[in-house]
This record gives structure tokens, C-alpha cells and sequence, in this order.
């Protein structure tokens, strides 16, 4: 019998060895004397595919995997701002003494997206565009957030549902519409990352954002600042494919990275559950002033959105109340109310927990053709039971923010 058969050697990762058709690559030997090589193939301002070669322990391995794991499909600028923490925070129990590979691991993949930059962005080039971009200079340290979360804005108020098509984006959009047309100042930050529905919802797909040195400008739509990350892809069907602290990282560029200026409100529509997103806005926003929760009047949605009730309770976040959304349909040909979806779901659960009841929203298939085509459906409809049925609700969310401030 053979050594090997006797200590079989463990499998290397799927993502150890050269990369073919790479566009960027380094080799670098770190103070503990191993050595790490990575390769890059990133097409469309993404990293399509990371791999990497190490002649150090189990360690450098772990290290290496795990940063080619975080860095496939980001965008470019975001892999290269990893860090440490992000590699170590997916190798729970790692060793004290072998963190410094996790350095040396995200060092390497640096200088490989440095490499590229190089090649595609020689310095002539450089010097005749007007643009800044993180290939000029290294990225600044995150913004600190302002003790309310964000500073200019006076306040922030997230918009969560646990359950997702209870339409908590068009809610979003809709409150957006109506501050902004009793002339607040307000923004819109759509963070669901792997939906974004903002661009369609304002006729704005296909718009991108402007970065000028390290801060974005927002998309506007008449007073409206508005952000999404629809607005950094390459095509509006491109899939955003990231993980958790990749996540993390986006969601702080998003709030802390944008020129938001001075706002009365910033509106967040959430992704629906208690997860990663909602979790990482609250704490990036620090103090958000309220949460508005939709749900839609069955059961199964009520059930889910209990959840968030819950977790806002676990955050200290305040509950405005609760708008319970597609609440029944009236015939237009004979006036007859038909509760598709039953009845009081959200009542209901305003009586259970204690919670202000923000008002109920008719379905209205303008709602729908509306939100499609990119129009305001409060303008073009605001005679509307469902357009007043916003309205009541926007007012109830000021009188709720009144009660706590």
C-alpha cells in the first residue's frame, strides 16, 4: 500500500491553480515567507472569475478560497476593497496566529485587480480622462455614520415587509412621491440588491449612477433623489451574484458613499425577511426614526410579517404602523368591494401588538400599469379610493414621526 493511500492528501479547492484567459495576475511573497498568486478574468467592471495558488499551510488555503470565494462576480470596485474581517468572517474558529494569511490573501487580490487596471488603464490614459476612479488612488476609510444615522437627513424611515409581493416597493415609492409633493425634501434608497425595483417604478432602467472621486451622485427624478443598485449595472437583467460582507459593503456605499445632501426624509425600501439587508441598513443608518411594515391582509402574509414586528422589537427601531396593502378590490361596474385576499390581516395584527394602524390600500390595477410604465400613479390617479388611501397613510406616518420626536 501506498503513502498516499495510507495519508490521503485533502482535495484542493475548486478554485486553486492558474486561470485561463485571466487579464490580471500577481505573485507575492508575504513577511511570513509564504507566497500567494491570484488571477483575475473581470469583464464589464465585474470579476467573472478569481483563483489563486499558495505554497503555504492549510491556512493560506482557507484564506485564499475564501477570498476568491467573496471576490467571483462583485463588481471590481468592491472586491478591491475587501478586507481581512470580510475573509475571516466565513472561517469561524480560524487560529489567532494564522490571521495574517487572511492579509496576505486580500493583498494579493489587490494587486492582481491593480494589475488589470494597469494593463486596461495605462497612465497616458489617465492623464487625458476627467474621471476619478479607484485605479488613480486607494479607496478612503468608510464614512462614519452621524448619530441619527446619516448627516444632512433628518429623518430616515425603513419600510419592511417579512414577506415578499405584498408591493412594499410601490409603498415605498408612493411615500417617496407624496412627502415630495407636500414639498419635503426626500431620497429613495432601494436596497434590495438582487431586485431592485426603483429604476423600473420611476421609468429610470438603464439610468447609472455618476461617481465623482469617492462619492455618487444620485439619480433624480423630479425632486427625488433616488438610489438603487439598478442603477450600477451594466444591463438591467444582469444578476447581482454577491455574498453576505460583500453585501455589507455595497449597502455602506449606497448610504454613506452618496451625495445625499440635506433631506427632510430618506425612504429605504428593504428586501423582504429579517436578514442580512435589513439588518445591515438599521445598523448602517444607526438610528433610523421609524419602520412603516406593509403586509397584505391573509394569513400567510400576516404570519411573516410578525416577524418583522419582532425584529424591529429586537432593534429598538420604532413601528410607525402597519399599511395593509392590495386590501380588497371594488368593481368599477357595479361598485361591489371583493376581499380577494380576506380581510383586516393588518388590523388584526395592529390590535395584537399595540400598533398604530396606518390605513388600508385598495387594489387598483393602475397601481400595477403604473408602476410598469414608470408613471406616478398619484398624479395621474389621485382621485382614486387607492390614492387617497396613500395619503391617509403618508399623513399618518408624519403624526406617528410627530409622537416620537
Amino acid at each position: 500500500m501506498s503513502d498516499s493511500e495510507i495519508n490521503p492528501q485533502p482535495a484542493l479547492p475548486g478554485v486553486f491553480g492558474p486561470l485561463r484567459g485571466a487579464n490580471g495576475n500577481v505573485r507575492i511573497t508575504g513577511p511570513c515567507g509564504d507566497t500567494m498568486e491570484f488571477w483575475v478574468l473581470i469583464q464589464d467592471g465585474q470579476i467573472q472569475r478569481c483563483t489563486f495558488t499558495t505554497d503555504g499551510c492549510s491556512s493560506s488555503i482557507a484564506c485564499g478560497t475564501a477570498t476568491c470565494t467573496l471576490a467571483s462576480g462583485a463588481p471590481e470596485a468592491v472586491a478591491f476593497e475587501l478586507q481581512p474581517e470580510d475573509v475571516l468572517a466565513l472561517l469561524p474558529d480560524f487560529p489567532d496566529e494564522d490571521k495574517h494569511c487572511a492579509l496576505l490573501a486580500t493583498h494579493t487580490l489587490k494587486s492582481a485587480i491593480s494589475d488589470y487596471r494597469k494593463k486596461h488603464c495605462p497612465p497616458e490614459a489617465c492623464a487625458s480622462c476627467e474621471k476619478e476612479c479607484s485605479s488613480r488612488k486607494e479607496p478612503l476609510p468608510p464614512v462614519q455614520a452621524e448619530p441619527n444615522g446619516l448627516s444632512g437627513v433628518k429623518h430616515n424611515i425603513v419600510v419592511l415587509s417579512g414577506k415578499g409581493g405584498v408591493g412594499k416597493s410601490t409603498v415605498a415609492a408612493n411615500l417617496a412621491l407624496s412627502l415630495s409633493a407636500k414639498g419635503f425634501k426626500v431620497g429613495l434608497l432601494d436596497a434590495d440588491l438582487h431586485g431592485p425595483s426603483v429604476p423600473t417604478l420611476f421609468n429610470l432602467s438603464g439610468e447609472h449612477v455618476e461617481q465623482f472621486g469617492d462619492t455618487v451622485e444620485p439619480v433624480r427624478a423630479g425632486g427625488i433623489k433616488l438610489m438603487s443598485s439598478g442603477f450600477m449595472l451594466e444591463h438591467p437583467d444582469q444578476a447581482v451574484i454577491m455574498r453576505g460582507p460583500l453585501k455589507m459593503k455595497v449597502l455602506e456605499q449606497m448610504l454613506h458613499g452618496v451625495n445625499w445632501g440635506e433631506l427632510d426624509y430618506l425612504i429605504t425600501d428593504c428586501p423582504p425577511g429579517t436578514g442580512d439587508e435589513p439588518l445591515s441598513v438599521c445598523q448602517l443608518i444607526g438610528s433610523p426614526d421609524g419602520a412603516v411594515i406593509v403586509t397584505t391582509p391573509q394569513e400567510i402574509a400576516a404570519a411573516d410579517v410578525r416577524k418583522s414586528v419582532q425584529f424591529c422589537r429586537k432593534l429598538n427601531l420604532p413601528i410607525l404602523g402597519i399599511i395593509e396593502n392590495m386590501s380588497g378590490y371594488t368593481c368599477p361596474k357595479c361598485g361591489e368591494t371583493v376581499h380577494l385576499f380576506g380581510k383586516d390581516g393588518g388590523r388584526k395584527l395592529c390590535e395584537k401588538y399595540n400598533l398604530a394602524f396606518l390605513g388600508r390600500i385598495p387594489i387598483d390595477p393602475n397601481v400595477g400599469l403604473c408602476g410598469d410604465a414608470g408613471h406616478s400613479f398619484l398624479e395621474r390617479h389621485g382621485e382614486s379610493d387607492s390614492a387617497k388611501a396613500f395619503e391617509i397613510a403618508v399623513e399618518q406616518v408624519l403624526f406617528a414621526l410627530k409622537k416620537e420626536f
